[in-house]
């Protein structure tokens, strides 16, 4: 079909800040269910959750998901998104990588990057941005910074307050990365066959692969912004407090 595109959901049990994160409750679900529901929702073809852990394979399935056992040696959620691209054949398809932690997704920013990848039929890969709230946002290196040129093409992204503010004003220049992907399935096989390049490995940031590899990123500013996922305990607490006065 022209217009259909996959979302994968990767998910593991090793978070080392909140240790089980895909299986935490958030009112009567756990975190991977309100995920999985998010982009059900999307009107996606399917959405397949990627996983190496068994007990979330079992959980995903009492739920109903279509869940596939990934490798355990996989670096990056987005090299547990290729084994689900390469398994099930997808060779010409356009594939979304929702993180197992964004409960709140919203079903626009989905949309939004399936609808740039079939605007820039060059674009091998799209994300979303949005403005930071305030200047300390800028300086926080847990806060990916994002600069694109002229045409909305990622020039860098960074953990660095960039671009530096030699003379005047520099913080509205960048905007602050929303990490939801969506991918061309030919591009992301490209993208996982290449090993990680230093300024990735330097930044921790491995959509930095692609750019080094010279494929083209397109960004736009998110329709309606992404609450931050969920990290930490302090995040999954005040996502249920969310939850309950909803």
């Amino acid at each position: 079909m022209k217009d259909a595109f996959h979302v994968v959901i990767p998910a593991r049990m090793a978070s080392t800040r909140l240790p089980g994160k895909p299986l935490v409750l958030l009112d009567d679900k756990t975190m991977i269910e309100h995920v999985w529901r998010r982009a059900r929702d999307s009107g996606a073809a399917s959405v397949t959750i990627a996983t190496d852990s068994a007990r979330i394979v079992d959980v995903a399935k009492e739920f109903g998901a279509d869940v596939m056992m990934t490798r355990a040696d996989h670096q990056s959620g987005t090299d547990r998104v290729a084994e689900v691209v390469a398994s099930r054949g997808w060779n010409d398809e356009l594939v979304v990588n929702v993180q197992g932690d964004e409960p709140f997704i919203p079903l626009s920013a989905i949309h939004q990057v399936v609808a740039l990848l079939r605007e820039a039929p060059d674009a091998d890969m799209a994300t979303l941005s949005t403005p930071f709230n305030d200047e300390s946002q800028w300086q926080d290196p847990n806060c990916v910074k994002v600069l694109t040129d002229k045409n909305g093409k990622a020039l860098l992204f960074s953990r660095a307050s960039l671009p530096y503010p030699r003379s005047g004003e520099a913080v509205t220049l960048a905007q602050r990365h929303v990490g939801i992907y969506g991918y061309r399935s030919s591009s992301l096989q490209r993208l996982v066959a290449e090993p990680p390049c230093q300024i990735e490995l330097a930044e921790s940031l491995e959509q930095l692969r692609a750019l080094w590899i010279g494929q083209s990123i397109v960004v736009a500013e998110a329709e309606d912004v992404p609450p931050p996922g969920i990290d930490t305990r302090d995040d999954w607490l005040k996502a249920k407090r969310h939850l309950a006065s909803a």
